[in-house]
């Protein structure tokens, strides 16, 4: 089909050129005196077509010997460009296959054609990466003097380029990730105090403020930084509310009197307050620091929904209602009564409330309920142990010996 198109369009072209150039009427003449050359029109026309093209070509020819230097010069850019990415390309590749060593040299490579280059058109943010990719592959050697020192060289480029850009950011995470590779909480909570507000909310930020206040000893502001990310599904929900529970905790612990202890409690978030297992730490802590009162108010609100919470959430909070029954108000023997009415098969309720019973001397009641605790066969040995030696107790208060006696015999069985 091909041919066939050629071959119609060579038949046009002669016709074309047999109807214009078939009548040869005109004649130029050139006069160079004492010359005369006369030629028919069609002839000069060709000679003319052949000189123009000629022409060209040879304008052409001297117009790229000219320009030989300067694309000479344009090749060897390109080549050292290539020669610039390609390097970048085998220093993340050996960075990400744990080749550090090599990692570094290729870097560095990239660096050093740039600066025998100086005329490279390259990215103004290339060469802040290869100063971070080497100072990466620095840190993983445990080279931190050569690591810092090729750090601030990207950051003292970062200084040319605008604010907000991505490879600014990224150098201050990574700065921070180092410091809590270093241990320095200080210099890491810096770097990312650094970082606009935006990014600081992302999940890895949050990650790394978390491991450095956690570092810092700043319990109540990792659990902030804990709670942000629970929020972000930066955890599962198991692993969330381990964390939460123990930097609560761990804040909780750091109380070294009751006035201390208050202004962190009232600190933590609402969720943390409503946890049976930081109120029962809390109390506990309270018990420590001889505020019972402000103890059983932290309880109390378990206590009304005794019967909803789960068997170890309900053992933390009536082992630290036990800590905390020292001066026990008699408004709260209306809620042991419910409680104990609502489940009279708990031998842990009944222990505990027994022993409420106890401080408020009130022997009868109290003898019964940790008698029940005692003798429930379903008890736990170390909670029948209790309830034994609390009614020998009961018993020694009241000058009964023999019950005492016997009450520590029981207790020496239920080992």
């Amino acid at each position: 089909m091909r041919q066939v198109v050629w071959l119609l369009m060579m038949f046009a072209i002669a016709v074309l050129a047999a109807s214009t150039l078939g009548a040869n009427d005109g004649l130029v003449s050139i006069y160079w005196a004492p010359w005369r050359v006369d030629l028919s029109i069609n002839v000069f026309v060709l000679l003319l077509l052949a000189a123009g093209f000629v022409g060209h070509v040879l304008t052409g020819a001297v117009s790229g010997l000219i320009d030989l230097p300067q694309r000479a010069r344009q090749w060897r850019t390109q080549q050292r460009e290539a020669a610039v990415q390609r390097a970048m390309r085998e220093a993340v590749a050996q960075l990400f296959a744990g080749r550090y060593g090599r990692a570094h040299k290729a870097a560095q490579q990239a660096l050093d054609i740039r600066i025998q280059a100086p005329d490279l058109k390259l990215d103004p943010d290339l060469p802040v990466l290869a100063h971070l990719l080497s100072a990466s592959a620095l840190h993983r050697l445990q080279d931190q003097g050569r690591r810092d020192e090729q750090l601030a060289r990207a950051q003292a480029l970062l200084a040319d380029l605008p604010s907000g850009s991505a490879i600014g950011e990224g150098a201050r995470m990574l700065a921070a990730e180092w410091a809590v590779d270093d241990r320095d909480a200080d210099r890491a909570l810096d770097q990312l105090g650094q970082l606009p507000a935006g990014v600081a909310r992302r999940t890895h930020a949050l990650r790394l403020k978390l491991q450095a206040t956690r570092l810092a000893r700043q319990p109540l502001e990792a659990l902030k930084t804990a709670r942000l990310l629970a929020k972000h599904q930066g955890f599962t929900p198991a692993a969330a509310q381990g964390l939460l529970r123990s930097l609560a905790v761990e804040a909780l612990d750091t109380a070294r009197d009751a006035d201390q202890l208050r202004r962190i409690w009232l600190q933590l978030d609402g969720a943390d307050r409503r946890d049976p297992y930081v109120a029962a730490r809390a109390a506990r802590r309270a018990a420590a620091v001889e505020a019972p009162s402000d103890a059983r108010g932290w309880l109390k609100p378990h206590w009304e929904r005794l019967a909803e919470l789960d068997e170890r959430d309900r053992g933390d909070v009536l082992d630290a209602f036990v800590e905390v029954l020292p001066g026990l108000p008699a408004d709260w023997l209306p809620l042991l009564e419910t409680a104990v009415d609502a489940s009279p098969r708990d031998a842990h309720l009944a222990y505990v409330a027994g022993r409420a019973m106890a401080e408020r001397q009130l022997w009868g009641r109290a003898h019964r309920l940790l008698e029940s605790a005692a003798c429930a066969t379903d008890a736990a040995p170390a909670l029948r142990l209790k309830a034994w030696r609390a009614l020998a107790e009961i018993a020694e208060s009241e000058g009964d010996e023999g019950l005492a006696q016997r009450c520590y015999r029981e207790a020496a069985r239920s080992l």
